[in-house]
């Protein structure tokens, strides 16, 4: 048995999971849209370029992506992806870059439990925690 987490995006999946690869060293290891269906396959209505499915290889877990009618889209609103990184410095490069034209709800910074902490949703609007642990 396998958990996926299977993201929903307006018409951007493409570009998030590019996005999400460069930023997060991933790996994109799926990337089918609607134009590479058969031609006997009739596809959804909308744009061509749209992804259909989408998966992505990062931090040891692979992040299912799809792209929906931008008029059905809604921002993920009680779930966040979280990212635990090896280091203080990984920890503010992927916290820089997601926070990039997103909106921060809890800056970058060291708390009680952890030496960095941050969440926020990004410009694609998925909700993320970013954690640098204490070291055990």
């Amino acid at each position: 048995m396998k958990l996926y987490t299977h993201l929903n995006f307006g018409g951007n999946c493409e570009e998030a999971f590019r996005f999400y690869e460069e930023h997060l060293d991933g790996r994109i290891t799926a990337m089918i849209r609607v134009r590479d269906l058969p031609a006997h396959i009739p596809g959804p209505p909308g744009s061509r370029d749209a992804v259909i499915h989408a998966r992505l290889s990062v931090a040891g877990v692979e992040l299912i992506g799809n792209d929906v009618p931008p008029e059905h889209f809604q921002p993920v609103r009680s779930s966040y992806l979280y990212l635990s990184l090896d280091s203080i410095e990984l920890a503010e490069r992927a916290y820089a870059a997601l926070a990039e034209g997103g909106q921060v709800s809890m800056p970058l910074g060291e708390t009680f439990f952890a030496p960095r902490f941050a969440q926020l949703r990004d410009r694609f609007g998925t909700l993320w925690t970013i954690l640098y642990p204490r070291p055990a």
